[in-house]
């Protein structure tokens, strides 16, 4: 059992994870995560690190997500899982590692600047 709770963050969205020895179980906002997350693509991207460490259904994620989109939020749980594995077992790194799960996406949307329509988008040009 962990008692350490694991922080991931992606794009806006923030979460907080921690795993507990159990049978596999996915919480979400206290919510079951194939509701909380009704794409497969996101459930799938939750189970990644599981997969990569061959640890499917030997922890219970009980997380916490806020902010940002349903995309954010999935990718962010999946930085957290991969944070807490990796602190149960150093020997899970270089699997996780070569998935590219323990690496944070630093990608954030960009500022719109004045005079323009959105961040790169601009008004017509009119010559005359």
């Amino acid at each position: 059992m962990i008692d350490k709770i694991f922080v991931g963050r992606r794009k806006d969205a923030v979460a907080r994870v921690y795993l507990r020895n159990g049978s596999g179980k996915v919480t979400v906002n206290d919510k079951d995560f194939e509701q909380y997350f009704p794409m497969k693509e996101h459930r799938d991207n939750i189970i990644l690190p599981f997969k990569a460490t061959d640890t499917i259904g030997k922890y219970d994620v009980f997380a916490n997500t806020s902010g940002g989109g349903v995309s954010g939020q999935s990718d962010s749980i999946r930085l957290a899982i991969s944070r807490a594995l990796e602190n149960i077992n150093g020997e899970f790194r270089s699997a996780l590692k070569a998935e590219g799960l323990l690496k944070r996406d630093p990608r954030m949307v960009e500022r719109k600047k004045y005079g323009q329509k959105k961040a790169r988008k601009r008004f017509q040009f009119s010559k005359r």
